[in-house]
């Protein structure tokens, strides 16, 4: 099952959608081999790589309008090959907290990629801070830091970034 299909879905939020998503993935015998799933607003949105043999993938895409309208979402495939990985890089993680404002993912992102640094995860929430209600937002990011970076360089040149922005952050070796 090298083959792979990355599927983006968004549609309404009602109960059944993972299982007729899930179930249309393994009734074409193909393997669900990562996924993200949640409510954004009303909506539900799904991000799946997919896995099996060509010609079930190839169902799959076939069978793209019928299942769109069948769970009433809209959906988008495209084909990928297992990431090849080149150079050595060290994960770590990065966890941000800060009143809510424009820019925060902005400012991060351009902190990382004028560093080369690749993210790859990051989920956001807002949120209302206890007592007070005051607006807040949280930022979780996963990098692939360059094995030939000075980590305590990148360590200082990140939390003074984050000073500058009145951000309170942590960046930390990825856990397990």
């Amino acid at each position: 099952m090298s083959n792979q299909l990355v599927i983006a879905a968004v549609g309404n939020d009602r109960p059944g959608l993972v299982d007729g998503l899930s179930g249309w993935v393994t009734d074409n015998d193909c393997n669900i081999a990562d996924s993200r799933m949640m409510v954004l607003g009303g909506e539900f949105a799904v991000l799946l790589l997919v896995s099996g043999n060509w010609n079930n993938l190839a169902k799959l895409e076939d069978q793209l309008e019928q299942i769109q309208t069948k769970l009433g979402m809209t959906l988008s495939v495209k084909r990928t090959e297992k990431k090849q990985r080149s150079g050595a890089f060290l994960p770590y993680a990065v966890d941000v907290v800060a009143l809510d404002h424009p820019g925060i993912v902005h400012n991060l992102a351009n902190f990382f990629s004028q560093r080369s640094i690749n993210i790859q995860d990051l989920s956001t929430s807002s949120y209302s801070a206890a007592h007070t209600g005051t607006p807040m937002f949280s930022v979780h990011i996963s990098l692939d830091v360059p094995a030939d970076t000075h980590i305590a360089s990148l360590r200082e040149e990140f939390l003074d970034f984050c000073d500058r922005l009145n951000l309170d952050a942590v960046i930390e070796p990825l856990k397990g």
